[in-house]
């Protein structure tokens, strides 16, 4: 056994000092609102990190079975999301005049380059080797997307659970797959009781897509506020390109699974399979 390590005193432990020196403005003279700007984003990244850690840990609690400390750390992640959310607010509180006096010096740094984001989509099953062409100058980024890319996303070992649980959930979404699949989340939410811990972990993985789905569309109306139409920084096309994303679901069965439901209980169908 290697020797105990103590974490001496609290600013040694938390690296304050060298965290403190890492919020260097760009702007001549410095405008009062890029200190603001640039703890928001640190502390976004901080909390990337926090969720890919999150992310890995529910990966491999869900290979070996273990739904209920997976649904756990699931709902973490989506109290996370909610703090992401919130700190958009805090950028809100910043006025477009206010962001003028900076944006210059960020070209051509843009939030939109920001490889843990993209590994934590990429981690939800939202995989397009694409992006990669906004990181070919950053080996860690690369390293971290590959790494991304090729491991298990959590959609693929959710339908893998469900295979397991004797669930018919075929492996490829096609036209009669998707059927089947929402058949089989169907008799998840039609017979919770039989079920629970699968119920449970669905209703846990649908709000983590629902908080992906609303902080897209507030962080939308925070930078349409922030520059109206204009070109991003980094040269992303702004506004016109955050509106692609604003349907990117990672379970799209979880939901579609929500008009089944109704259709059942509007007309009586609960206990014969779906078909239409």
């Amino acid at each position: 056994m290697g020797e105990r390590r103590t974490a001496g005193s609290y600013s040694e432990y938390l690296k304050v000092p060298e965290l403190l020196r890492l919020q260097t403005t760009l702007s001549v003279p410095p405008a009062h609102d890029e200190t603001l700007f640039i703890i928001v984003h640190q502390v976004y990244e901080l909390w990337f990190k926090q969720l890919l850690h999150e992310i890995d840990a529910i990966v491999d609690l869900l290979i070996e079975g273990r739904t209920q400390p997976a649904t756990r750390l699931c709902r973490r992640v989506a109290e996370i999301q909610r703090v992401l959310i919130q700190q958009l607010r805090i950028l809100e509180t910043m006025t477009a005049p206010d962001f003028v006096q900076f944006r210059d010096v960020l070209n051509p740094a843009s939030g939109f380059q920001s490889y843990q984001f993209r590994a934590f989509e990429f981690r939800l099953g939202l995989k397009d080797r694409r992006f990669f062409e906004h990181h070919r100058a950053d080996p860690n980024a690369v390293a971290l997307l590959e790494s991304a890319l090729q491991a298990p996303s959590l959609p693929d070992v959710w339908s893998s659970l469900l295979r397991s649980r004797g669930l018919d959930y075929p492996e490829t979404p096609s036209a009669d797959g998707e059927r089947r699949r929402i058949d089989a989340l169907r008799t998840i939410y039609e017979d919770s009781a039989r079920y629970y811990d699968l119920y449970m972990l669905a209703e846990a993985l649908v709000e983590v897509d629902e908080n992906l789905l609303l902080w897209r569309q507030h962080h939308l109306a925070m930078v349409e506020r922030m520059i109206g139409m204009k070109q991003g920084t980094g040269g992303s096309s702004g506004v016109e390109y955050l509106r692609t994303t604003l349907d990117r679901k990672c379970f799209p069965e979880l939901w579609a699974v929500r008009t089944a439901i109704g259709r059942a209980f509007t007309y009586g169908e609960i206990q014969e399979p779906l078909t239409g």
